[in-house]
């Protein structure tokens, strides 16, 4: 008798699936893509989270998307105040070796990074305390209920904008025109992205969007909640 399958088992029939049903169906894609290279035209930064897929959200297929994930979405500061990581070389990769045309920083609703910028983490996971820092400046001086997290999710994502406009090659490539920011908020239980437009001061559904979200934007300017109330970062 067989021993019953195991999640390893598992992952091991998808891969098998993986070559003999997609691959061979695609296979001259993945070969133009070796021989002449990746093109990504958009640098995905997203949450680590299993819900959040970014393939699922933008349609792309493989060679179209330069992807970072991590817990929360966040960009380090460029001046290395934070250290130095992994996310702020896929920056610098993606803008002077790729050379991008959009960045798209994407938070998600339920979000448990910003939950766990607000309640802590323990105290084995010190790496996790550290890096949580980086969604400070959006935390609220609230008890965190759900309209507040939701609010500090978009905050988030606004933050991260403002910090790439530090990068000196981001700003450069974006104030040539070569080059542009976007700001999205996948709200998992509606299947919308609200993006931010920075004309209407605020997260627009993409269902009733002109554009996939724009900046950069002034960091002086206020940023508007969808209630009117003014909250700057």
């Amino acid at each position: 008798m067989s021993p019953p399958p195991n999640a390893d088992d598992e992952l091991l029939s998808r891969l098998r699936r993986f070559r003999s049903d997609y691959f061979t169906h695609h296979q001259q894609r993945f070969q133009d893509l070796v021989a002449q290279g990746q093109h990504p035209k958009t640098l995905f930064i997203g949450c680590s989270d299993s819900r959040l897929v970014p393939y699922l959200l933008t349609g792309a297929g493989p060679g179209e998307l330069f992807i970072v994930r991590n817990v929360g979405a966040l960009v380090p500061p460029y001046d290395g105040s934070h250290g130095w990581h992994g996310t702020m070389a896929a920056v610098e990769f993606a803008v002077l070796q790729l050379h991008v045309e959009r960045i798209v920083v994407c938070g998600h609703s339920h979000c448990g990074a910003v939950r766990a910028a607000y309640e802590g983490v323990p105290d084995e996971a010190r790496a996790l305390r550290q890096w949580l820092q980086l969604a400070n400046e959006a935390l609220l001086p609230v008890v965190p209920g759900p309209e507040a997290l939701r609010r500090t999710e978009q905050r988030a994502v606004v933050l991260q904008l403002e910090r790439l406009m530090d990068y000196p090659m981001v700003r450069r490539e974006v104030e040539a025109g070569r080059l542009t920011l976007h700001g999205w908020h996948y709200v998992i239980e509606d299947g919308e992205v609200h993006v931010f437009d920075v004309q209407a001061g605020g997260f627009v559904p993409a269902s009733q969007a002109e554009h996939t979200g724009t900046g950069p934007y002034r960091p002086a300017s206020p940023y508007v909640e969808h209630d009117g109330q003014v909250l700057p970062l």
